[in-house]
């Protein structure tokens, strides 16, 4: 057995001469054990938000999505793009075109994000699973033309538009909006004109599809609405471009290295977590700030080891007498004590991480703490909590590190000292 790791371990566990001595490692390792807690929970309650906001991507966020390098559109009859289609793993591909566009119902107005989406939209997100209202989600539907209809009944294909619950609500349209509801974005080339200011604009007008989309995400139910493809290309002035190609399919890895391979680099690949790239990069910057603050308590926490070992080598002192008389060197001595500061710490991060993840484990089956005083307020009621492996490790690496770190140079600077 390592000579200066049996002496620590006994003086770590024996009784001393001062028994407050004892106390202050005691109170060493449930110092370090706290903050070790500490850093489990914190970042577990991350993981647990950050997995829980990856199961809020909806229907309207596909597998994989191409869009241009460079500007808003791009061609969707590129060859590029076109043989794409035949990747296998692929099991559908749906092309869209948005920008911002004003609209106005009666005396409301809002600015929102016009999707124009094609036929196969409906079919490859499954829209009508988060659709409120009476019927089915569409893109298109039949109206009498009155003007045409004088001596016969003739029917016309009208756009049709989904709104967001948010819009609707922002907009006082209901579900069936019975005044028109008029879109208008800004000429492709044009110039306002302070006297005739609408001259700058493009007009149309869109009819109700019968429902809304509801996706419980505030970014997309205040402000997005849906429409036909090709009724976007005409009010945007874009026609044949679109500005995302969106892909449903099986392996999204897989498929996604086979597309960035064919595009190079003149369109960009997202998948899932990269289109919400802002919300994640949010998420992991604030684990990151937690984790270094936690560590800094840390490093606090690690002064009362220094103050163990320092009463604990005046304690010793003529144990250290002897010890040299045996024959022990000066380097195994200060091990003896290096090792009895790296054992409280280790002892309180195996301690501390045990804790933590007890902790975790409980407030993931019973949900102790709750997000609010009342259930229904929020999407969870309780903090949602994911213990990672790799966390754990890091915490353990990060809180044994440091515990080695902070007693090298005390110990040597008082064995130095004492010697002298």
């Amino acid at each position: 057995m390592n000579f200066p790791f049996y002496i620590a371990r006994r003086y770590l566990i024996s009784k001393k001469s001062h028994n407050a001595i004892n106390w202050i490692s005691g109170i060493s390792v449930v110092g370090v054990a706290i903050t070790t807690m500490a850093l489990v929970v914190t970042l577990s309650v991350f993981n647990g938000f950050h997995d829980m906001v990856a199961t809020f991507f909806t229907t309207l966020d596909p597998d994989l999505k191409i869009t241009p390098t460079n500007g808003k559109f791009m061609r969707a009859d590129d060859t590029l793009l076109q043989d794409i289609r035949k990747i296998d793993g692929i099991e559908g591909v749906y092309e869209s075109i948005e920008d911002q566009a004003l609209l106005i119902y009666g005396q409301n107005q809002k600015v929102v994000r016009l999707r124009g989406v094609d036929d196969k939209f409906q079919q490859l997100t499954k829209i009508d699973s988060i659709t409120y209202g009476e019927g089915d989600f569409k893109l298109w539907d039949t109206q009498l033309d009155i003007e045409k209809s004088v001596s016969e009944l003739v029917y016309e294909q009208v756009p049709c538009a989904t709104l967001g619950i948010g819009v609707a609500d922002d907009l006082g349209t209901g579900v069936n909006f019975t005044l028109p509801l008029n879109v208008f974005v800004p000429e492709r080339d044009g110039q306002i004109d302070i006297t005739n200011p609408e001259a700058g604009f493009s007009q149309a007008i869109l009819y109700p599809s019968g429902v809304l989309f509801n996706v419980k995400q505030q970014k997309y139910d205040k402000n997005y609405i849906i429409v036909p493809i090709s009724f976007a290309r005409d009010l945007f002035g874009q026609e044949g471009m679109i500005s995302a190609l969106n892909i449903k399919a099986n392996n999204v890895n897989e498929v996604k290295s086979k597309i960035e391979s064919i595009l190079g680099n003149k369109y960009r690949v997202s998948d899932l977590y990269e289109q919400q790239e802002d919300v994640f990069r949010i998420m992991k910057v604030e684990k990151l700030m937690a984790y270094i603050f936690l560590t800094f308590i840390l490093i606090i926490a690690c002064f009362n080891i220094i103050s163990s070992l320092s009463m604990l080598i005046i304690d010793k002192k003529d144990d250290v007498i002897t010890l040299r008389s045996l024959g022990a060197n000066d380097r195994q001595i200060s091990n003896i004590f290096l090792f009895e500061g790296r054992l409280i710490s280790t002892l309180g991060a195996v301690i501390g991480i045990f804790i933590g993840i007890l902790l975790c484990w409980l407030q993931e089956t019973y949900g102790f703490v709750a997000l609010g005083k009342s259930s229904g307020n929020f999407v969870v009621d309780a903090y949602p909590v994911s213990v990672h492996g790799w966390d754990i490790v890091l915490i353990f690496v990060t809180v044994v590190a440091v515990g080695f770190l902070s007693v090298c140079y005390p110990v040597h600077s008082l064995l130095k000292a004492k010697k002298t």
